[in-house]
């Protein structure tokens, strides 16, 4: 079969196709910060910055996208809220800004041309745009406006705003779907191939199936139908197979898999209705030989390659700070071992 462009690639196996191999990702948000010897602060400062160090970490590594997301609190940030940074991990929100429940009816969606921060992510999805030409695909990510609450008010308010004031929580609701859409649509315009529907609070792992479907579901059923262009809804390392079908139900078209879910199980569930993005363990990536990238790159493909629809990627959403060079190219060496369709050689290998 003749080499196809990473966006080629992409696509044929969201259709339900088979590319010319397993198309994969490495979600390297921070990495491209020790490639241009700067801090993770630093780094996520500037658009330029954040684009090169992307445009970088594809040269190096030949992955199948772009990754057009800097750190989740950005959105925080842009609503006024804090962010902390480290040295060696990911940027977290600090001190909710929703300090009680009373503070809802008075929140209005911060504009996305008036925050600097929003706007440097815009700059480096442009940049990647016009570098990256119709080739790569550059991912944006938005978090759902159903997790959100969590880094604006923290966990245990959240949940308690759920069962006890649901006219407050359908407020804030009805706010960050206004935010999500918008900020969503933002990227779409600025560069990016589709959105990355964040919203581990939906997951199996954190609500059970009748409380997502009064909530999480129709709220990502009402933003995915505004996004003007393709989800891909990811569930952040939480459990996803029991609320397979509800997920497509929501218009996405692909879901983000767990590694603590049998992957080829989730395939099957997905078959048809949603392409498959996972599920290499991140946390243990950080201590593989290359050895057992190789096998679980391998095993991950013998489980979910066959007739395309899947994604190689890590489980989470984002690869440890802490994850080796060596590793990264490990993983890299084998999908072009072991993806190359068609897939008759490949059997999950202990």
């Amino acid at each position: 079969m003749t080499a196809m462009t990473s966006l080629q690639r992409v696509l044929a196996t969201m259709g339900n196709r088979e590319p010319d191999r397993v198309p994969y990702f490495l979600s390297l948000t921070m990495h491209g910060a020790r490639e241009l010897g700067l801090s993770i602060k630093e780094y996520f400062s500037k658009g330029e910055l954040v684009a090169e160090g992307q445009l970088r970490m594809r040269a190096k590594y030949g992955h199948d996208c772009l990754n057009g997301f800097s750190y989740a609190p950005v959105e925080v940030e842009a609503w006024g809220g804090e962010v902390i940074f480290s040295d060696d991990g990911p940027p977290n929100s600090g001190a909710p800004f929703i300090r009680s429940p009373e503070e809802i009816g008075r929140l209005t969606p911060p504009s996305i041309a008036d925050s600097p921060c929003l706007q440097e992510v815009l700059k480096a999805q442009q940049i990647m745009k016009s570098r990256a030409g119709g080739e790569v695909p550059i991912v944006g990510v938005v978090v759902s406006p159903f997790s959100a609450p969590v880094m604006q008010m923290g966990f245990a308010p959240y949940l308690d705003l759920i069962f006890e004031q649901p006219s407050l929580f359908e407020r804030l609701m009805a706010v960050n779907e206004e935010f999500c859409v918008a900020w969503a649509n933002a990227q779409l315009a600025a560069g990016a191939t589709f959105i990355c529907y964040f919203d581990p609070v939906s997951s199996a792992s954190i609500v059970p199936r009748d409380l997502y479907l009064k909530t999480g579901f129709p709220v990502a059923k009402r933003t995915i139908a505004r996004i003007k262009g393709a989800t891909a809804t990811h569930f952040a390392s939480g459990r996803c197979l029991s609320v397979v079908g509800d997920v497509a139900d929501t218009g996405t078209k692909a879901i983000g898999v767990s590694v603590l879910e049998d992957l080829k199980t989730v395939k099957e569930a997905c078959r048809g209705r949603l392409t498959v993005v996972g599920n290499l363990n991140a946390i243990e990536m950080r201590h593989w030989s290359d050895e057992d990238a190789e096998r679980s790159v391998r095993n991950a493909i013998a489980a979910a390659g066959a007739g395309g629809g899947f994604i190689l990627a890590d489980n989470h959403g984002e690869i440890p700070w802490q994850v080796p060079e060596p590793v990264l190219y490990a993983i890299a060496e084998s999908v072009r071992r072991w993806g190359r369709y068609p897939l008759a050689q490949v059997e999950e290998h202990g």
